[in-house]
């Protein structure tokens, strides 16, 4: 369609030169004393374009060679840029075939070659310091990293240019710190991080790093819980993960106060977990706050049918813990879960514990004997069981009895 438009063109070009010079009789006198040229008007207006078109030739030409040195440095500049992209793209290449040293080699290329031709870009030298400091950070070279990090430090504290690349350059220096087990120096590098990169989920998931290596179990479960409101784990694991951080941060008290204070801080979530509850109730009993614990156990034996048996288990186990001082309000819980559970040994043990608390000897013993003779019920508790009942029939002074369940419990042990 291009060769067909021109083609009308040139035949316009052609018709409108025939009608306008085929008949012209115009003559063009030029004077120069003491000569006198006549030319016709058509000759005069060809060599006046001719001589249009060389006067303009001439002028590139001339523009052109005073070019020459500038565009020489546009080309030199233009081959180093081209060789510092280069170099950029070897070492990114190298980096991620695990070749370390030759991707630091690269990058430093990169970055002589960006330094005598763009000085002022600075994204591509974060990038290429990056990823000359990551090369030593996988080659173990400690030293010759942090030198490279100072650099890029500096650099990321100039205010002009493209910031693209800062995140991720406080982004991995944050995880070499946390390779180095450094907590406090990750943890302020992720501070630094403007608030919309700070929920990205690779800076969550440092920061649950951080936080659990610097031994702060409620923040890492905060960490995580938005980890797992953005999907970053399976079900199952955000579950696990959860649980055995609240675990952790109950783990980590040392008083009474300081153990409601926790439980206060974790989520509903948290503390309608039956394996949280279980050993929030374990500590307070450790901690001389037996009451607290019943209490946490309360709403979680109340709906016992519902658990599994590991759940069940834990909160047996937990009870049996706490069941000093166990009140008569428990009694209708009670005797609902052995309705619902009556046949699962660690309950018929709880169970039986807190009937003898409340010296109702008569359920207890039966539950107790059941239950201490149960071969799939753990040790601990089939030993606690003989001992209640060695304690009741030393109360019944029946001293025979009392000597034959310390003997059972006994050989537990072994």
């Amino acid at each position: 369609m291009r060769n067909v438009v021109w083609l009308v063109l040139l035949f316009t070009a052609a018709v409108v030169a025939a009608v306008t010079f085929g008949r012209n009789d115009g003559l063009v006198s030029i004077f120069w004393a003491p000569w006198r040229v006549d030319l016709s008007l058509n000759i005069f207006l060809l060599g006046l374009l001719l001589a249009g078109g060389l006067a303009l030739v001439a002028v590139q030409a001339v523009i052109g060679l005073v070019r020459l040195p500038q565009r020489a440095a546009q080309w030199r500049a233009l081959r180093r840029e081209r060789g510092a992209n280069r170099a950029l793209r070897e070492a990114l290449a190298e980096f991620f075939s695990a070749r370390y040293s030759r991707a630091h080699k690269a990058a430093l290329r990169a970055l002589e070659l960006q330094a005598e031709d763009t000085g002022d870009e600075r994204e591509f030298a974060v990038l290429a310091q990056l990823l000359a400091a990551g090369s030593l950070h996988r080659l173990s070279d400690r030293l010759r990293r942090d030198d490279q990090l100072q650099r890029l430090t500096a650099l990321l504290d100039k205010p002009d240019g493209l910031r693209r690349a800062d995140d991720g350059a406080l982004l991995m220096a944050a995880e070499w710190a946390l390779d180095d087990r450094d907590a406090d120096r990750a943890m302020a590098l992720l501070a630094d991080l403007p608030p919309g990169v700070a929920r990205r989920t690779q800076a969550l998931r440092l920061r649950l790093r951080a936080a659990r290596l610097a031994g702060q179990p409620l923040d890492a479960l905060q960490t995580a819980r938005l980890l797992a409101k953005h999907q970053a784990f399976s079900i199952d694991v955000a579950r696990g993960l959860l649980r055995s951080l609240a675990i952790e941060a109950l783990q980590d008290v040392h008083d009474m106060d300081q153990l409601r204070r926790v439980w206060s801080s974790l989520d509903d979530e948290d503390r309608q977990d039956p394996h949280v509850v279980a050993h929030a109730a374990e500590q307070s009993a450790r901690l001389g706050g037996a009451a607290d614990g019943r209490g946490w156990l309360l709403p979680q034996w109340q709906q016992l049918g519902r658990c599994d048996d590991d759940a069940r288990e834990r909160l047996a186990q937990a009870l049996v813990q706490c069941v000093e001082g166990l009140g008569p309000e428990w009694l209708p819980t009670l005797e609902a879960a052995q309705r619902q559970v009556g046949q699962h040994a660690a309950v018929q043990v709880a169970v039986g514990m807190a009937f003898a608390e409340r010296q109702l000897w008569g359920k207890a013993r039966s539950l107790l004997e059941s239950a201490a003779r149960a071969p799939a019920l753990s040790a601990a508790l089939r030993r606690r069981a003989w001992l209640r009942l060695a304690s009741m029939a030393r109360n019944d002074a029946d001293e025979a009895r009392a000597v034959s369940c310390e003997q059972a419990a006994a050989a537990l042990l072994g």
